[in-house]
């Protein structure tokens, strides 16, 4: 069974919220497998889509939509600033890569899919990846009988003493 393969039949079976949490993305995605994670997420594969997906899924990162502009840009694809906007945020709507919300004015697109939580460096707006096992522990709170805890998104905000 090839990796795609694999990718389409877990995430079937668990959702996508349990899949992701446990898969491990070999970065970067080839082409082949960025049209499969497309496809399987019911997005429409265009060109523009497609390039912007091969240049998120080099390796784990933050990046704005400024900068995905610019990379993609910057690697001789043609593609405006609205539809990388637009891409980003279906593919934040359906679940291709995870939205930080830092403030009104920055938001990053998170290419890991892996479980963990953020700090933010105000000094520098750096966005880096910590894990569990670097945090102390955060409790649930009590919630009505009725509803459940579907994610949940830490950012640490930091700067220098």
């Amino acid at each position: 069974m090839t990796k795609l393969q694999v990718f389409s039949y877990i995430s079937k079976k668990l959702g996508y919220n349990a899949f992701m949490s446990n898969m491990s993305i070999t970065f970067p995605l080839e082409r082949s497998e960025v049209l499969s994670m497309l496809q399987h997420f019911k997005i429409s594969p265009t060109r523009q889509r497609v390039e912007i997906a091969e240049f998120l899924f080099q390796r784990p990162q933050h990046l704005s939509a400024e900068k995905i502009l610019d990379g993609v840009t910057g690697s001789g694809s043609r593609v405006s600033r609205a539809t990388v906007y637009n891409t980003m945020g279906l593919f934040a709507n359906k679940g291709v890569v995870r939205e930080v919300l830092i403030d009104r004015e920055r938001v990053f697109y998170d290419s890991n899919p892996k479980v963990h939580q953020h700090l933010y460096n105000v000094d520098t707006g750096e966005l880096t990846d910590i894990y569990d096992a670097e945090v102390g522990t955060i409790s649930t709170p009590d919630l009505p009988e009725d509803l459940k805890i579907i994610d949940t998104d830490v950012v640490f905000k930091v700067t220098s003493k």
